[in-house]
């Protein structure tokens, strides 16, 4: 991790957004398949600015980009101001729970970037679950989540074991781990996978699902 994490209080609230280098074949592989990959990868490119815009500026949580691949931690692919950190190897649930190991003590909540109408009061919420429950997650309307927080105290739940990952049961498997704990949800959203997805998202939204690139 960089050298700005322990910044703040050592019990400071934090949202990690898990990101990947924009680049074309690599992001949004999905979408990819039915409008290019280089179409995809601008709509990756545009939704990760969003959502930095939107809740990166945020002074009750400190922001977090936890990267991939390990080699783009000083990537000029996201603004320089935010705190970076490596994913590291394996599937998803190992990456996040690498994520939730390895920060300082305090509540985290980690979220993608293909969640369109992600809002600040949507992470206000989780934070706030957070404090009277172990874990908090944001159902999707396909059988998984865009949000995932844990308590970490007094131990860091082990969430994200044998969970079959972008499957109808992504977030039956997550809960079967957490069996035991108290467990909150907060608001279910849509990811933005495929075509429908897009034409839809920007039909009921327009521009601020696709806002203009980073440094643009």
């Amino acid at each position: 991790m960089t050298r700005r994490t322990g910044k703040r209080a050592p019990f400071a609230r934090r949202l990690v957004l898990m990101v990947k280098v924009p680049a074309a074949g690599r992001v949004k592989t999905r979408l990819a398949r039915t409008i290019g990959a280089v179409h995809a990868a601008a709509v990756y490119r545009h939704t990760t600015s969003a959502v930095l815009a939107r809740l990166g500026g945020a002074t009750a949580w400190l922001t977090i980009l936890a990267v991939a691949p390990d080699t783009s931690r000083r990537s000029s692919a996201w603004p320089a101001r935010f705190e970076r950190l490596a994913q590291g190897g394996g599937d998803l649930g190992r990456r996040m729970q690498r994520v939730m190991d390895r920060l300082p003590p305090g509540p985290v909540v980690i979220i993608g970037t293909d969640v369109p109408g992600i809002r600040p009061g949507h992470v206000r919420a989780a934070f706030a679950k957070l404090g009277s429950h172990d874990a908090v997650v944001g159902p999707s309307p396909d059988g998984g989540y865009w949000l995932v927080g844990l308590r970490r105290s007094p131990r860091v739940a082990r969430a994200f074991g044998a969970v079959r990952w972008s499957a109808p049961e992504t977030l039956a498997d997550t809960l079967r781990n957490l069996r035991g704990l108290r467990v909150a949800s907060v608001a279910a959203l849509a990811d933005l996978d495929d075509e429908g997805d897009l034409e839809r998202f920007a039909g009921a939204h327009g521009r601020r699902v696709l806002p203009l690139a980073f440094g643009a």
